[in-house]
């Protein structure tokens, strides 16, 4: 890499960790403020952990990411199959295009016309925002992303490995479980993680169909920011940024260790 790349680069991480760092730096600051750092302390640390409220909006956000993450990847296994599937290439296109929709669409559009749904479905049934309404949207959103996902290792797929199954007397459900699934778990747990990050990032869907009584961590901070600085919110901030960066450390080990048995395996082997 020449210098002018390795000097963008080192650019690019400087603007984007820069702010990230500046902010977990003052959430130790003894000052309460973003202007001035005068000490270190665990003060604010310690108002997040008497915050109930607080805690329990982050324990609403993770409930809803990890089972909308979840749904939508069980919903967008059988999505891809079915597109995979398909020989009619007219339908196939047009269901591919339908998927991507909320993919493309703007997030106000998309809570929006969410909103006006379940106040539609409430004025008739009763049905109210919430937990639920936001669990729906997320799932809603994240399927496409990971029938998109998982959808090219089904076509990575050599289709002779499903012939041979099929004539060593493998079930429809066998051939699913024992051959496609496998295969394709790379897709899947990528699609699952990529769910999850949009669910726990998003912000403009959950505003529009949270509800009185509940809301998630992204809604609750714009809420927190908008009455002025907390440094309630560094301290958070900081929590799970460090909670990502330790899951992305265990991941690289994992990968490493998995790396080296089967480098060893190899090894035995020849």
């Amino acid at each position: 890499m020449r210098w002018y790349g390795k000097f963008y680069l080192i650019t690019m991480l400087v603007v984007l960790y820069l702010p990230i760092f500046f902010l977990m730096l003052y959430s130790f600051n003894s000052a309460g403020n973003m202007f001035q750092f005068e000490g270190f302390t665990w003060e604010h640390y310690q108002t997040l952990f008497d915050n109930k409220r607080l805690l329990q909006v982050v324990f609403n956000t993770i409930a809803v990411a990890l089972l909308a993450a979840g749904i939508a990847t069980i919903i967008g296994i059988f999505g891809a199959l079915l597109l995979y599937q398909l020989r009619n290439q007219t339908l196939k296109i047009s269901l591919l295009t339908l998927n991507n929709v909320l993919m493309v669409s703007s997030d106000v559009v998309i809570g929006a016309s969410f909103l006006i749904m379940f106040t539609a479905l409430g004025h008739f049934t009763g049905f109210g925002l919430g937990f639920t309404s936001v669990l729906i949207s997320h799932i809603a959103f994240c399927i496409p992303i990971v029938v998109i996902i998982v959808l090219p290792k089904l076509y990575e797929m050599n289709d002779s490995i499903m012939n041979a199954a099929r004539d060593l007397g493998a079930s429809e459900f066998q051939l699913l479980s024992k051959v496609v699934i496998p295969h394709i778990m790379p897709g899947i747990i990528g699609g699952f993680f990529m769910a999850l990050t949009y669910s726990l990032d998003d912000f403009t869907v959950s505003f529009f169909v949270t509800g009185n009584g509940f809301s998630v961590l992204s809604v609750e901070v714009y809420s927190m920011a908008r009455r002025g600085i907390s440094m309630e919110i560094n301290a958070i901030s900081t929590i799970l940024f460090a909670l990502i960066m330790l899951g992305l450390l265990i991941y690289q080990v994992i990968q490493r260790q998995k790396q080296k048995i089967q480098s060893n395996k190899r090894g035995v082997s020849l």
